[in-house]
């Protein structure tokens, strides 16, 4: 059912953006050097590892500056990749993730592999679901790149606190997944990027 429900929302919603992904891969392909995606290894269900596409928001190569991204102005963020994160336009190419059965609407987000080493036994049980393109924490933490910014050590933020708060929720929402809660959750997130 939930295989079936990602098909169709996922085509639907291909169908219906497909105008605006075509403005935005120009916006970006005439606003700075590099390709329309980004493609990154993340780790999905039974830690097997996927590529994940999104729109291409940093100058070639800033991956390997560090993998998070620290604050809304990161100098590594183009001029047109500010505002296609800041209203997570960015991820709307994961819908062909989920076309393809690498992700599902709803679920658990999908990390790298320098993270997903760290998951204590219990928190590996995330990687037991197919991950999602939204969830619970992905609404509690729509403001990551700020609290980031704000801390003196990004990266032992996110590892320390942001990361295990964040897998406590994954848990959570493995717990209690279902047609309902997946809609509460779509619904949530629509509202969340438009009040954006």
């Amino acid at each position: 059912m939930k295989r079936l429900f990602d098909v169709i929302f996922s085509l639907i919603g291909l169908c219906i953006l497909l105008p605006f992904f075509l403005i935005f891969a120009l916006l970006i392909l005439f606003s700075s050097k590099g390709g329309i995606f980004y493609l990154q290894k993340r780790v999905g269900k039974g830690g097997f590892e996927f590529k994940l596409y999104k729109f291409r928001t940093m100058k070639p190569n800033a991956d390997q500056l560090g993998l998070l991204t620290v604050g809304g102005r990161d100098p590594r963020i183009t001029q047109i990749g500010y505002y296609l994160r800041k209203y997570k336009l960015d991820e709307l190419p994961q819908l062909i993730n989920v076309l393809i059965g690498d992700m599902s609407l709803v679920g658990p987000r999908p990390e790298v592999k320098k993270y997903t080493d760290l998951y204590t036994d219990e928190q590996k049980k995330v990687l037991m679901v197919k991950p999602g393109i939204t969830d619970y924490a992905s609404l509690l933490y729509f403001e990551e790149n700020d609290l980031l910014a704000k801390s003196s050590d990004p990266e032992d933020t996110y590892i320390q606190k942001i990361m295990p708060a964040k897998l406590k929720l994954n848990q959570l929402y493995i717990q209690n997944m279902g047609f309902w809660s997946d809609m509460n959750i779509i619904f949530k997130t629509i509202k969340r990027i438009f009040l954006k």
